[in-house]
């Protein structure tokens, strides 16, 4: 009698279809999940920034007596050197909502805002930054879209 080959144990092509199946409802459940994380660490990365920058220019004023005077988007103000503001992002190409930073204050170095040009988000992504910043609303508070710029108040 001739000896019988042991029979090979192995998955079918059924059992491997459900695990891939299974496998890409998943992925499908857990994309958008990672979506909304990494949209939510932008938002929170920009307030971060945002105060930061708002607390070293607070400190110069405090320092100096009055205000940096205006400078370009993306440029640092004279007087601000990249230790005051903590940070080099200022001056990064963009930031984390898309746009640069840009310092403005008044004729008579009163008011003061820190203005975010060129900004790629949208309304509704800028929305959630406000009601993380302040109010939620974009037409009053201290965070304010006024024309194409996102502006954030430190005084009138």
């Amino acid at each position: 009698m001739p000896a019988r080959s042991p029979r090979l144990r192995a998955f079918t092509l059924v059992e491997i279809m459900i695990v891939v199946v299974i496998i890409g409802v998943l992925a499908a459940l857990a994309i958008p999940a990672l979506g909304r994380v990494r949209q939510k660490s932008h938002h929170a990365r920009f307030v971060s920034d945002l105060r930061t920058f708002a607390q070293a220019f607070e400190t110069y004023a405090a320092q100096n007596g009055a205000w940096p005077g205006n400078s370009g988007a993306g440029v640092m103000p004279a007087g601000m050197t990249a230790r005051d503001m903590k940070v080099s992002a200022w001056t990064t190409a963009k930031n984390s909502v898309g746009g640069r930073w840009d310092w403005e204050t008044n004729a008579g170095g009163t008011g003061a805002a820190i203005s975010i040009v060129n900004v790629t988000s949208t309304d509704a992504e800028m929305t959630l930054i406000d009601a993380m910043i302040d109010d939620g609303d974009l037409t009053r508070g201290l965070f304010q879209k006024i024309g194409v710029r996102f502006v954030y108040f430190l005084e009138r």
